[in-house]
């Protein structure tokens, strides 16, 4: 067997800060424009040589742990395109709410790629690691990137931006499943951003440059559907809106909400008002810029 001992590294967690969704592609995908920030809220990988390849969940038993998983496919997949036969003991301890928006999944896989890359002593460029990540799922990609991007397409091209400026956040994740497949479903023409993706890049770009990315910018097109469909998510935006939050948007197609303060105090309370919601997940969180995200990765 190649490759270095055993380590850890985190899976981070992504909000949308804007989302905008400009209808269905020939391939049957969405057209889409978005601004996607990794936040401090992660799960944790542990890589270790072995001979067979096994994955071990911790934190979520419903989660699958063979082929059906993301982490293996990706395993999977890096074997194959680089012809390695060592196998790897994963463990995967999870923080982040299955199905909440805010990318668990892709982070995995993305984290599974990372690691298993420095795992195994693979030698690969960064556009041929972005093409397996691609074929995993259109969110992977942003998660070899981390900090603050632009995607469009698919979602799978990626743009690396500065590092957006954001006021203290707050996530909350509420006991509701939202299929993506069903969030898109419930998507009719009105909901819709109007005009091309050449469009609506120039305006996200220039949100971006801002000193302090604006609120006034944050929006998913999401919500004109899934809050009437699932009145628990909009019961958390409203709560957050009253706890002093300057905005309050969908993560993805949900289930997951994110609040944005003016300043820590504000958030603070907003934490302790949310113990007597028992049946949402709660997050006080930081965004974590592409230096930071490098580092944590073991990418510089």
């Amino acid at each position: 067997m190649t490759g270095t001992a055993a380590f850890e590294l985190p899976s981070f967690a992504k909000i949308n800060l804007c989302l905008h969704i400009l209808g269905r592609r020939d391939d049957g995908f969405h057209e889409i424009v978005t601004i996607m920030q990794t936040i401090s809220l992660a799960d944790r990988l542990r890589f270790e040589r072995s001979s067979d390849l096994t994955l071990q969940c911790i934190g979520n038993t419903d989660l699958p742990a063979g082929r059906d998983n993301l982490i293996i496919r990706a395993a999977e997949k890096l074997r194959q395109r680089f012809n390695i036969s060592d196998g790897a003991s994963i463990t995967l301890t999870k923080q982040i709410p299955v199905g909440g928006g805010l990318g668990g999944g892709s982070s995995n896989a993305a984290a599974a790629i990372i690691g298993l890359v420095r795992l195994w002593g693979i030698k690969a460029g960064f556009e041929e690691l972005a093409e397996i990540a691609a074929s995993l799922g259109s969110d992977v990609p942003f998660f070899l990137y981390g900090g603050t991007a632009l995607a469009h397409g698919k979602g799978t091209d990626i743009i690396p931006a500065e590092d957006a400026n954001i006021l203290p956040m707050l996530v909350i994740t509420p006991d509701v499943s939202v299929p993506t497949a069903k969030a898109y479903s419930l998507l009719k023409s009105e909901n819709l951003t109007i005009g091309h993706p050449n469009r609506i890049l120039p305006v996200c770009r220039r949100a971006l440059e801002l000193d302090t990315f604006p609120v006034s910018a944050m929006r998913n097109d999401f919500e004109a559907v899934i809050y009437p469909a699932f009145p628990e998510i909009l019961k958390v935006r409203s709560f957050l809106l009253n706890c002093g939050a300057t905005h309050a948007v969908l993560s993805g197609s949900g289930a997951s909400v994110f609040g944005i303060f003016d300043n820590e105090e504000t958030r603070q309370a907003a934490l302790k008002a949310l113990d007597k919601q028992v049946n949402w997940r709660k997050f006080a969180v930081t965004a974590i810029g592409s230096e930071k995200f490098r580092v944590e990765m073991g990418l510089s």
